[in-house]
């Protein structure tokens, strides 16, 4: 099965401690729930509640895995940062 261009999105999950998670996924709003439900990434059990803060339309896969890879590795201002202006 091959990935549309369209198919991705890099979304941000705010915990109720403030911090942020950042992720990929071909549908949020489900990987958002799973998240909710304490399924999926084991960094966000128990964090809850959670928000989601952010999402974009990347593109490709690999599109997406190389925006997270940058957004993992910047600061929590400069997350802030991007999440402020999309709201």
């Amino acid at each position: 099965m091959s990935d549309k261009p369209s198919d991705w999105f890099l979304y941000m999950v705010r915990c109720k401690n403030g911090q942020v998670y950042t992720g990929i996924s071909t549908n949020v709003e489900r990987r958002f729930a799973q998240h909710q439900a304490g399924k999926g990434a084991k960094y966000l059990r128990g964090k809850g509640p959670l928000n989601l803060v952010y999402q974009k339309k990347i593109g490709s896969r690999s599109e997406a895995l190389k925006a997270e890879i940058v957004i993992k590795n910047m600061s929590k201002i400069d997350k802030e940062k991007i999440i402020s202006k999309a709201g």
